[in-house]
């Protein structure tokens, strides 16, 4: 793209991944960059968000994370994720494009239970409508169902070629159905159904517990050296 468009850079804080090292932000300032076709193009560039805060990571020592996506027309689940799919056959799966609300007691129980060592606890409202909000693009909220309990949902961003995996929460008392991994599976079928040729998963951290998994599912492409480089299994 040859326009101009207005960046910004901030301190370098400590970061929330691997805490020995410092971590700084390129922000995606210009809200001329805040619209669907705009934030897919930031997409491929390594970019995501966190509520209306386009970003991508610029550090000054440290190459750690690098976005990852799923080719999903190639997809093909591993035998531990038939596994998990087996496993949760039994849930049913609604796709909604409001945030309801019964999301927030779900959220707040997923923050304070199993991420009371993170910088977003302890939950709160704001918090979490700040965490959701967006004016930049659609999103689709994948609801997961027990019978007529809702036990998870994805929040999923919509790309003019692919959806983004934002953030997914679910019941604590579920953690062992592998909700998470189950979670992606299906945001790679609706990705696939939409016709869309990629699913966005974050950065993958191969140092951090908590953002080592996204490379496991094949084939998919990581940002390295500003190349999208295809990995199979």
């Amino acid at each position: 793209m040859s326009e101009n468009y207005q960046l910004g850079i901030t301190e370098s804080f400590t970061c929330n991944y691997l805490p020995d090292k410092q971590e700084r932000l390129l922000v995606a300032t210009d809200s001329r960059l805040h619209n669907t076709e705009k934030y897919s193009w930031l997409m491929s560039e390594g970019f995501r968000r966190s509520g209306d805060q386009v970003y991508r990571p610029y550090c000054l020592n440290c190459r750690a994370c690098k976005s990852l996506r799923v080719i999903v027309d190639q997809f093909t689940p591993s035998k531990s994720q038939k596994r998990v799919l087996k496993k949760n056959q039994s849930f049913n799966i609604k796709v909604s494009s409001n945030v309801s609300e019964s999301y927030y007691p779900l959220y707040e129980q997923y923050i304070n239970t199993l991420h009371s060592d993170g910088s977003m606890f302890p939950a709160n409202l704001q918090q979490f409508n700040s965490f959701l909000g967006n004016n930049i693009t659609q999103q689709l909220f994948i609801e997961i169902y027990s019978n007529d309990t809702l036990v998870a949902v994805a929040v999923t961003d919509v790309l003019l070629d692919a959806l983004s995996a934002v953030y997914t929460f679910y019941q604590p008392k579920l953690q062992s159905s592998s909700l998470g991994v189950f979670a992606i599976l299906k945001q790679i079928e609706i990705t696939k159904v939409m016709e869309k040729k990629h699913l966005y998963l974050g950065y993958q951290i191969d140092e951090c517990k908590k953002m080592n998994y996204k490379n496991r599912y094949y084939p998919h492409q990581i940002l390295q050296d500003n190349c999208w480089q295809t990995v199979n299994k």
